[in-house]
């Protein structure tokens, strides 16, 4: 994995969209970073801390939604970077609203993670804290994102339009050995709509897919369905992966974790896959989907 790229090898587009996204994190300033170790918030971390050494903070929410394997590659990121990194515990899990997992599930989760960063901003003197939502973000059904602009959050990658690809660009040529990441979303969103969470679930799911990692599978999903467990892997990896994994010795792994049936999506992984019986996004953050599609309500606050 060569990190020669550096800033000169950006496209021009790409080189402005960097410029903008200093200039809007100095006009910011200092304020808590909402880090969950994965590309996007560390890329606004590496940056907060070039710009302000010391006083940039980047914050970690632990809870049952988020690996341990995860929670320690974002120490091992902040270390590297340098930031100070700090940990606090969320409690979404006592929310029925959240554990019930209605469609809009991720509007509580981002509800309680900004009503526990926030005090913290507020009581250290800042006005807000600061997320990794890239541009990307604004075109898929995400209602976190309404809860987290409802209590003042702001996403400067993108306000400044960065999009996923140019993430991992710009990671790269910052020296960011971690700037092919898969994509980690919580392990909240591998359940269908409706079907309960639990702490128990989310531990399966969780060993289910950390065991696919340690066999080299690290673009990987493990969807929860009832007592089903669907593999999902990039399409163009299918093929090797059923040539290469002893099937039988699978199965049995992920039986004594508790599935009782174990698949394999032959479509392949797609990104947010499980939003598709939604249709469209959402006009407000406690609504059903529509039918005329209404992208305001995740309007950004421009710098």
């Amino acid at each position: 994995m060569s990190l020669s790229p550096t800033i000169t090898d950006l496209s021009p587009n790409t080189a402005d969209k960097l410029d903008r996204l200093n200039a809007l994190l100095r006009e910011i300033g200092p304020v808590p970073i909402a880090y969950s170790g994965g590309i996007d918030s560390t890329l606004v971390a590496k940056v907060a801390y070039d710009l302000f050494g010391d006083r940039a903070l980047a914050i970690t929410a632990i809870s049952p939604s988020l690996l341990p394997e995860d929670l320690e590659d974002a120490r091992v990121q902040a270390a590297t970077i340098g930031i100070r990194h700090e940990e606090v515990q969320t409690h979404e899990m006592e929310n029925p609203n959240y554990t019930s997992n209605p469609i809009n599930r991720c509007y509580f989760c981002k509800s309680e993670l900004h009503d526990t960063l926030k005090p913290i901003a507020l009581q250290r003197n800042f006005p807000y804290v600061i997320d990794g939502v890239n541009a990307d973000d604004l075109i898929d059904y995400r209602p976190g994102i309404q809860a987290a602009k409802e209590r003042g959050a702001r996403s400067p990658l993108a306000e400044v339009g960065i999009t996923k690809a140019e993430v991992r660009d710009l990671s790269r040529a910052l020296g960011l050995s971690w700037w092919e990441k898969p994509s980690q979303p919580c392990l909240s969103s591998r359940f269908p709509y409706g079907e309960e969470i639990t702490i128990d679930k989310l531990r399966r799911v969780g060993r289910a897919e950390v065991h696919l990692r340690r066999l080299g599978w690290n673009d990987i999903r493990v969807r929860s369905q009832g007592d089903t467990a669907r593999i999902e892997l990039p399409a163009e990896q299918i093929v090797n992966f059923i040539n290469q994994i002893p099937l039988p010795k699978l199965v049995a792994t992920f039986q004594e974790l508790g599935f009782l049936f174990v698949t394999l999506d032959l479509e392949g992984l797609q990104s947010g896959k499980l939003n598709r019986i939604l249709g469209i996004q959402t006009n407000s953050p406690t609504s059903s989907p529509s039918t005329t599609r209404n992208t305001d309500s995740y309007s950004l606050p421009t710098a």
